[in-house]
């Protein structure tokens, strides 16, 4: 067991996902280092590792057959992995930052989710999509959304959006071996968050929410980032005689709708906390599965908090209008 930050976390399961399989090959810009395929050795070696250095070592690890440099191109990324997955290998594409998903689109949405029901369920697809989302830096319009609901809304595609250490590994590591395509939604502002996490590889299920916390009185649904400040709230909720239950989904599609309604029945009362837009989000897709099978159960009115629906400020005085908690 050791304790380490979610950017050592997510290159240690590929690491062990493709020391194990031999199929899982790594796709996206700068893996490798960044310095271009004419550069010498020396100068590629422990270079960039992807933007935020999760697959820092790996190329000199496992050479540049399985460790595959792209130029800026999401749709070639994307399609690549798309195209591989179908052939027999487990690629692992590194989007950088998910708001650019759009343009590979056509390669996940059309493509990669559809195989298994265009063939008869006999093909498949294989592949993680991996890339950040979420405000926090004033990174602006381009680099601050959060477009997990985007995702969830598509048959055939599975989407994960871990919180914690021990969370991003198992999960990350589940995803490499499911056999439907995975979208891998890693907050940016949680790479620097430390936790215990074993050292061997272990697999967490799709689908199943981790109570984060157990109250009485309250739920609070939260994803990624917004489970951390949903415990803080609880924390300060604990001081004035209010228990509250703190639940994480971990993951959207599969959504674990059990659990979800098993909490919000043992409390009565339930607040929804969703980092992505207002207009068709999370929170209101989970409100609206609360009132049509459990609102027998409710004491009061459930309560949705989301971003705002316009795109990310750059001006740290503005961010917050992103932040459900504002």
């Amino acid at each position: 067991m050791t304790i380490k930050p979610i950017v050592k976390r997510s290159r240690k399961p590929l690491a062990q996902e493709m020391e194990r399989d031999e199929r899982v090959v790594l796709i996206g810009e700068d893996l490798r280092g960044g310095h271009g395929g004419n550069a010498p050795e020396e100068a590629k070696i422990e270079a960039f590792g992807g933007v935020l250095g999760v697959t820092k070592g790996l190329w000199t690890q496992f050479g540049s057959d399985r460790v595959i440099d792209t130029p800026i191109t999401e749709s070639a990324i994307i399609g690549m992995a798309a195209g591989a997955a179908a052939t027999g290998l487990r690629p692992v594409a590194e989007l950088m930052f998910m708001d650019f998903f759009g343009v590979s689109h056509d390669a996940l949405y059309n493509q990669a989710a559809k195989f298994r029901y265009m063939f008869g369920g006999k093909a498949r697809a294989p592949l993680v999509m991996r890339g950040m989302i979420g405000a926090g830096f004033s990174a602006a319009a381009q680099h601050s959304q959060s477009p997990y609901n985007i995702f969830a809304t598509t048959p055939g595609l599975k989407v994960v959006v871990p919180s914690t250490p021990y969370d991003v590994k198992g999960l990350l590591i589940q995803s490499i071996r499911d056999d439907d395509p995975v979208v891998f939604c890693e907050h940016k502002m949680l790479y620097d968050l430390k936790g215990e996490v074993p050292d061997e590889s272990y697999t967490i299920p799709l689908g199943v929410a981790n109570y984060t916390r157990e109250g009485e009185d309250v739920t609070i649904i939260a994803l990624s980032a917004m489970v951390h400040k949903a415990n803080q709230v609880a924390d300060k909720l604990a001081k004035e005689g209010i228990s509250v239950e703190v639940v994480d989904p971990r993951t959207i599609s599969p959504l674990d709708e059990e659990g979800i309604l098993e909490s919000v029945a043992s409390t009565g009362r339930v607040v929804i906390v969703d980092e992505s837009a207002a207009r068709f989000g999370f929170a209101h897709d989970v409100a609206a599965l609360i009132a049509s099978q459990a609102f027998h159960f409710l004491k009061a009115a459930r309560s949705a908090g989301d971003a705002a629906t316009h795109a990310g400020p750059v001006l740290p005085s503005s961010r917050k209008t992103l932040d459900p908690w504002r």
